[in-house]
């Protein structure tokens, strides 16, 4: 099993286009176009990605996750360093300060549209370590 596609609304797709590109410069636009007058498109690789709808008036998650909806979306990765090192260099924030755990280290950045994403890389092939919540 592994996620196909997450579908966001978002307030302007360019920047969070943006942003993708910037954490993964190997994503492509997969496809665009309209619907119901509003603006779509799907920008990932091969095997997933990531759907984005064009809405003027989204009120993205708090930070404090006090309100029902997708609080982040979370990515594994292999060099947090490189993706959170380009993010910066673009002017992305943090929303929390990178977590270094004994098995995974943690980062989290926010859109310039208010949406928070997560990146992960595991430094531990066993899942029982990965899994590890005791820290």
């Amino acid at each position: 099993m592994y996620l196909e596609h997450a579908n966001i609304t978002v307030i302007n797709i360019d920047e969070t286009f943006t942003f993708f590109k910037t954490a993964f410069p190997e994503f492509k636009l997969r496809g665009e176009g309209t619907s119901n007058g509003k603006r779509w498109i799907h920008i990932g690789n091969d095997d997933t990605y990531i759907a984005l709808n064009e809405q003027a008036h989204v009120k993205p998650a708090t930070q404090d996750y006090q309100q029902s909806g997708v609080n982040h979306l979370g990515f594994v990765v292999e060099d947090i360093e490189a993706v959170a090192k380009r993010l910066l260099d673009a002017g992305y924030e943090r929303s929390y300060e990178k977590v270094v755990q004994q098995y995974r280290i943690r980062d989290y950045f926010f859109d310039d549209n208010g949406n928070e994403y997560e990146f992960v890389q595991y430094l531990s092939s066993n899942p029982t370590e990965r899994n590890d919540y005791s820290e």
